[in-house]
Order: structure tokens, then sequence, then C-alpha cells
């Protein structure tokens, strides 16, 4: 008979040196999480919760405030220029996305290919984005400046005897508006969609080549479907941007100011009208929470409709 010894006193079994361990990492990443989740309730959680308060007032950013009930909202809807502001962004949002993305995809594939100098393309693609887009909007305002811009300039000197205004015609600035947010931010979905291409296995181009693919039906048949996570990560990001006006508030304000006759002014810009420039923080407040609001039901339902962005084995 075989006598055990007894565990010595004060000996931690194995179980309660695993929990404790586990306990210290958890500790541990609740500590490396904190800072961002202090800052993201500080800065984000608690002014959302501010705003739609004040959407139910009066407040005019002086101290008077009174309660309004339902009333900012239904002004909303009645405002002809809020329901403008509506329509410029929807055809900004419209305009910007399907560009971009294309623009991006084309320049993610010549850098991800052999082109010679890649490097150099790649930095250059990519070096807009690296600019204060305040500077980029001064920049590219005194360039299509009306009789002084170098844009105009160059037209004249080509034989255009009256150029376009292109800041200045209703039916241009929108546009123009877009072309150069399209400039500034195709760079950075470039890097996105290249990270996705790059994820890519590379016998699969082996084998569609071997197969006698072209060019054109590799990408249709093998980037595109492999791509999709990535085309829904970039596609919702740059469509939730666009709505919220955080792609164009810097161009507008510096460049056009919401004008010519309301034509650039977009939801996000005219709701900054009305708070610092009309005081009218309740009736902001509002329309911001309605924004809010139709941000994240239009993304759920985008999340929903594509499943996320997923491929599964049985869309092959």
């Amino acid at each position: 008979m075989t006598l055990q010894r007894p565990p010595a006193a004060g000996a931690a079994t194995p179980q309660p040196r695993r929990r404790s361990r586990r306990r210290r990492e958890a500790l541990a990443g609740y500590a490396f999480v904190a800072p961002s989740a202090i800052g993201v309730g500080v800065f984000v959680l608690v002014p959302m919760l501010l705003a739609f308060g004040l959407s139910f007032t009066t407040a005019d950013g002086f101290g008077r405030m009174e309660f309004a009930g339902l009333e900012n909202y239904r002004r909303m809807f009645a405002d002809p220029l809020f329901t403008n502001s509506l329509k410029v962004t929807l055809l900004y949002v419209g305009a910007f996305v399907p560009g971009l993305y294309v623009l991006a995809l084309i320049m993610a594939l010549l850098v991800h290919g052999d082109l010679p100098g890649r490097a150099f393309f790649r930095a250059a693609f990519f070096a807009p984005y690296t600019v204060s887009l305040v500077v980029v909007g001064l920049i590219w305002r005194y360039m299509l400046a009306d009789r002084v811009g170098v844009v105009d300039t160059v037209l004249r000197r080509f034989g255009v005897e009256q150029p376009p205004s292109f800041l200045g015609d209703p039916d241009l600035a929108l546009w123009t508006v877009v072309f150069i947010s399209i400039w500034f931010f195709v760079g950075f979905y470039m890097i996105i969609l290249l990270g996705g291409l790059q994820d890519i296995p590379s016998e699969l181009f082996e084998a569609a080549k071997l197969d006698g693919a072209g060019y054109a039906r590799t990408v249709v048949s093998v980037v595109l479907p492999l791509l999709r996570p990535t085309t829904f990560f970039a596609l919702v990001l740059a469509t939730i941007a666009g709505l919220a006006g955080l792609q164009a508030f810097d161009l507008i304000f510096v460049m056009t100011e919401g004008g010519p006759a309301n034509s650039t002014s977009l939801g996000i810009y005219y709701i900054y009208q009305q708070a610092f420039r009309g005081n009218q923080f309740g009736y902001a407040s509002a329309m911001a929470v309605w924004y809010a609001l139709a941000l994240i039901a239009l993304t759920g339902i985008a999340f929903w409709l594509t499943k996320g962005g997923r491929f599964d084995s049985a869309d092959r």
C-alpha cells in the first residue's frame, strides 16, 4: 500500500490559479479598453443624449430654453430648406459613392498588378488624403475662381471664350464638390480595396489564367466575388460618411458656404447653419437626431440585405 503525501499547506490547486490568471487577463483587457470607452462615452454618447434632450426644446445657445414637445420635428418636415438639403445630400451620395468605388477599384487593380513603379503610384494616389481638407478646399477655390483662377485661365488659352463658373453656377457647384471629394478620398479607399485584393490567394489568378480567362473575366469572376466583404465595408463607410456630410462639410464651408442658391447645402451644413448662425440649437438638434436615426436604420438594412457582406460557400 502506497502512502500519498498530503498537499503542502497553503499550496493553490491548479483550477483556482487558472481562474486568478483569467481574472488578471480580463482586468488587463478592461484597462486597455477603458480610455477609449471613456472617450466614446464623454465625447459621443453624452452629446448624443444632450442633443436628443435639446430637440424637444427651443434652446438658443444663450441659456433661454423652453419645452417645445414635438414642434421642432413638425417644423422640420415643413421646412423647404430642410427638404432641399435632403435632396442635395441624396444627389451628393448618389454621385459620390459609385464614382469613388469604381475609381478606387481601378486604381487598386493597377497598383496590385505588375505596374512599373507601383510603389510610386501608390504613394501618389494616396498623397491628396494626407493634406488637410480645409487646405484642399482653399486651393481648389482659388484654382476654380472666375477670371483669375488657374482653370479659367487654361480654358481661355484653349479657346473657351466664356468658361463655366464651377462654384458660382447652381447647376455645376454640387458636381464640382463631388469631383473634389472623390479626388481627395479615392486614395484612402484604394488602400482599403488593395488590402482586400492582397488577401485573395494568387493561386486563383493562376488558375483563371490556365483556364483561358482574360483580365476582365478574371476581375468579374474571381476578384469581385472574393472582394465582396471589403467592397461592402468600403461602400457602407462611404455611404454613411456621405449621408452624414463628413466628407463634404469642410469643402462646402470653405468653397461655397452652401450656395449658390442652396445648391450645395447638404443636411449637415444646414444643421450647422441653424445651430451656429441662426442660434436655433433645439431645431438643429431635432434634425441631427433624425439624421442619426436614419443612418442607423439604413446601416441595419444594408447589413440585413447583404448578410454583412459575407461571402458564403452557398454563393459560390
